[in-house]
Formats: structure tokens, C-alpha cells, sequence
């Protein structure tokens, strides 16, 4: 019996199993969804799956860079324990040199490509939750490349070898010597580490973002009580600065806080002998828009009491 997409949905959606774990349930069932059930349950994937209600905004992200092309993977958990243990640690590192292979920019290829001995990276995942005890997931990834040039990587709050609190990408096109982009692109990435830009230049920022800004420029600008076409030109120029200090070409480098990253990546072309041109980056923090859960320590100890 075929297999169908609704069919794996509806299985992963009542038992929490992952993708390929229910299609390979259901073609072990000839399609049965209860029948299904039964046997992840019998297998401990859907005990695995309880486990995935658990907010999961710890972990590790995870970098890994071959020359011309580099890739960031945010691997979440539940705690920041688990991020100290070894096993989940060389999943991390694993997953990201299989993401670099793949130049991965979703995460439904990783989970569907093989780990290791013919095991799915999500069937690996599916046990180390059930053997660790926590949720954990993948959460992102993002891949850069260049055809010429260098894509360096750099980690802050390291945790172990390639992984760690935040984890930056820099994509450097130029003929320069190797040395020199990968000494201006570890100076970049620890900029953009620290300085958080929402894009590369100004067109690339969101454009919601930028109606929020005026939208609040707007009203403080109401509380000066001058006229319309004034406040209108006072927003106008908010949103010039906001756009200025949050498109990272714009940015003042923070290692001076005088020259702007533009000007940064010129004239380490100038002093290389060869144009430099910074194409994008990638910046993954940790946990980055999860709202973690905070609990209630007392109630859950009544509450374990109880039964």
C-alpha cells in the first residue's frame, strides 16, 4: 500500500515521530495509523516524542568551513547540561559537516541524509533524545559560498571545537592571498558577533522592521507638537539613522568605532593588491526568538506529589 504525505503527517502530528520514522511505520503497517502508532510506541519513538512538547532553546550552533564555502546549524536542547555532554556534542559537530557537504540551507535534508552505518541523522536524533532524556532538535541552517575567495568562520562562548554560544559566517569574494581574507574575515565575523546586524546593507532590511521604527519615531516626534511636514522629515531621518546603524556595511567597526565596515573590507582590498567584496554573512545565537518556558519549581514538585 503507498504511503501518503497526509497519512505522515497525521502520524507525526498524533505521535510526535519524526518524518521518516512515520513513513517507515506506516509502510511496516500497510498504512494503519493506529497499527502505526503501536509500533513507535513499541520502538520508543513516541516516548521520544512526549519529550518533544518540552521548549528546547539551549544547545550549541555549530560551524564548519572547507575554503570557498562554509555552514552554521543551530542544534538545540533543553538545558545548557546537555550542551556539555559529549555525545551531544559530536552530534553537533557531526550534523554541520554533513550540512557542509550538502551546503545546506533547510533542515529537511539533514534529518533525511545518513548519519552513519545507514542510520538517518533523525532516527539519530530520535535516540539521542530517548538516550539523554531531553528534547533536542535542529533547528536552522545556512550555507555561504563564493567562487573565488574564502568563507571564514568564527565562534563566541566556544563550548567545544567549531561550536559554541553564537556562530558567524563570512563570505569574502576576491583573488587576495588566503592569509590575508581569512585574518579580515575573522575581524568582520567577531564584528558582526558583537554588533548584531539585521542585514548586509540597508535594502536588505526587513521592512516590517522599518515601518515598527517609523511607527515609533512618528510618535515621538507627535509629542513635539511641530508641524506635519516636520515630523514627517524627523521620522525620515530616524529611520536613515536606524537603517544606518543596523546594515552592516554601514556599521562602524568596533574595533575603532570610526571607519565603516565598507570602508574596512576597501581598504584591506587596497593594502592586498586585490578588490575585496563582502557578499553576505550568517549569524546564529543561541536560542535567538525562542520564549522559554520558566517554570514553576514548587508547583511541579506538588504536582509530581500528587501523581
Amino acid at each position: 500500500m503507498a504511503v501518503t504525505a497526509a497519512a505522515v503527517k497525521e502520524l507525526r502530528d498524533r505521535s510526535g515521530a519524526g518524518m521518516m520514522d512515520a513513513k517507515k511505520a506506516l509502510s511496516e503497517t500497510d498504512g494503519d495509523i493506529e497499527a502505526a502508532i503501536d509500533l513507535l510506541r513499541a520502538k520508543g519513538l513516541a516516548t521520544a516524542a512526549k519529550k518533544s512538547s518540552r521548549t528546547a532553546a539551549e544547545g550549541l550552533v555549530g560551524v564548519a568551513v572547507s575554503g570557498t564555502k562554509g555552514t552554521a546549524v543551530e542544534v538545540n536542547s533543553q538545558t545548557d547540561f546537555v550542551a556539555k555532554n559529549a555525545q551531544f556534542q559530536e552530534f553537533v559537530g557531526k550534523v554541520t559537516g554533513i550540512a557542509l557537504e550538502m551546503a545546506a540551507n533547510d533542515v529537511d535534508p539533514i534529518l533525511a541524509a545518513e548519519y552513519a552505518n545507514g542510520e538517518t541523522v533523525q532516527e539519530k536524533l530520535t535516540s539521542n533524545i530517548a538516550t539523554i532524556g531531553e528534547n533536542q532538535l535542529i533547528r536552522r541552517a545556512r550555507s555561504l559560498s563564493v567562487n573565488s575567495g574564502r568563507v571564514v568562520a568564527y565562534v563566541h562562548n566556544v563550548a567545544a571545537p567549531g561550536m559554541g554560544g553564537i556562530g558567524v559566517l563570512v563570505a569574502l569574494e576576491s583573488e587576495a592571498d588566503a592569509g590575508a581574507l581569512d585574518m579580515l574575515g575573522k575581524q568582520l565575523a567577531m564584528h558582526i558577533a558583537a554588533a548584531f546586524p539585521l542585514a548586509l546593507d540597508a535594502t536588505g532590511l526587513d521592512q516590517e522592521t522599518l515601518e515598527r521604527e517609523a511607527a515609533i519615531a512618528r510618535e515621538k516626534a507627535a509629542e513635539s507638537g511641530k508641524p506635519t511636514d516636520i515630523v514627517e522629515k524627523m521620522v525620515d531621518g530616524a529611520v536613515k539613522k536606524f537603517a544606518k546603524e543596523n546594515a552592516l556595511l554601514s556599521q562602524m567597526f568596533v574595533m575603532d568605532n570610526k571607519t565603516t565596515i565598507a570602508d574596512v573590507v576597501a581598504n584591506a582590498g587596497k593594502a592586498a593588491g586585490k578588490a575585496i567584496k563582502l557578499t553576505d554573512y550568517v549569524r546564529f545565537q543561541l536560542g535567538e526568538g525562542i520564549e522559554k518556558e520558566v517554570g514553576d519549581f514548587a508547583a511541579e514538585v506538588a504536582a509530581a506529589v500528587a501523581g
